[in-house]
């Protein structure tokens, strides 16, 4: 019985090629009190490895959350068996604006303590009492109102290429400490202002809403489905998008484009550019923005030492990874003076 991946990502990828299916690109998630993730993990794997999902799923006692693709004539195959799990029956899922069919090229299911890492102890609040949740129409109407503050619960690099008109993004690595940073900042407006929150899909915002509820802030209201969802229905039900420039997405796509706005910059040369890559050298894989002028000079490294890496055979490149950490922390996201920069 094949629990895991067999196949290398350029294996896969020569598959993908070879094919003739469109896939589908989306997401979903789901707090819910599971008692075996492990059993839950190893039949979830059985089923859709059969059926050709590929992606990025995390499984915790707290719940599920999940960004995969498939072969688009198994989705309704996909979503029956979804529905035939008592916690994910009719779970609202989040299909991406633009597909690709190398979006995912395995597909990885692993048990985490937690679906979203945000360093709390669940045990000082209920995660299941969040904020309201507003459709796009609601939300625009909402951010609109003087006593409305609109929340970014993503991370520095992804705010950078996007974001809500007038919105507080957190100048923050990771999702824990936006959590307080926005306290901080706001802890004197817990019964005057609206938090008014988004984040990609609404699993942040889930979490996020629920803590700050606990934490004494009265009216506190979330995106229901996140920046995905508020795309498609601005776009089906030709609302005003208040959205400007592109949203990161956690796949081979990298964003998607909400609106023609470029806001971000080539982390090298500074031209107009917003569009992540990680630097060729595997062993730093440094996550920022490279303009395509950039990537040809820089080889798609980050530094002339990454690129005089990254052109060792991959033996050599093996041999000097072997006992070191990452040359740069990765998890800055573009965030680092090891970076090679061009003045204009």
């Amino acid at each position: 019985m094949q629990l895991y991946n067999k196949l290398s990502s350029d294996e896969r990828s020569r598959i993908l090629d070879s094919s003739n299916q469109k896939r589908i690109t989306l997401s979903f998630y789901k707090y819910a009190n599971i008692n075996d993730p492990k059993k839950i993990r190893d039949e979830l794997f059985i089923f859709w490895d059969s059926i050709g999902v590929l992606g990025r799923i995390y499984i915790a006692k707290e719940g599920i959350n999940a960004q995969l693709s498939l072969p688009e004539v198994n989705l309704e195959i996909f979503i029956d068996y979804l529905n035939s799990i008592s916690f994910l029956n009719k779970v609202r899922i989040n299909i991406a604006l633009k597909h690709e069919t190398k979006s995912f090229l395995k597909l990885k299911i692993k048990v985490r303590d937690k679906i979203v890492a945000d360093g709390l102890n669940d045990d000082s609040f209920d995660v299941t009492k969040k904020g309201i949740h507003l459709n796009a129409k609601e939300f625009n109407k909402l951010m609109n109102e003087k006593n409305t503050i609109v929340l970014d619960m993503r991370n520095h690099y992804e705010s950078e290429i996007g974001h809500f008109k007038n919105a507080f993004c957190p100048d923050v690595d990771t999702f824990r400490d936006s959590l307080d940073t926005i306290e901080d900042k706001l802890k004197d407006h817990k019964e005057d202002k609206n938090l008014l929150m988004y984040c990609t899909g609404g699993i942040r915002c889930e979490k996020a809403s629920a803590y700050f509820k606990y934490k004494g802030f009265k009216n506190v209201f979330q995106l229901e489905g996140g920046i995905i969802e508020y795309a498609r229905q601005v776009k089906n039900k030709q609302l005003e998008n208040n959205f400007i420039g592109k949203n990161f997405v956690f796949d081979n796509r990298r964003v998607e484009k909400i609106s023609n706005d470029i806001i971000a910059k080539c982390h090298q040369c500074g031209a107009p550019f917003d569009i992540h890559t990680n630097c060729a050298n595997d062993a730093c894989h440094l996550l920022f923005i490279q303009c395509n002028k950039c990537k040809i000079k820089m080889k798609n490294c980050c530094s002339y030492d990454c690129v005089e890496i990254s052109r060792m055979s991959y033996k050599m490149q093996k041999d000097l990874r072997k006992g070191k950490k990452n040359k740069n922390d990765i998890f800055k996201k573009g965030r680092t003076n090891n970076i090679t920069t061009f003045k204009k």
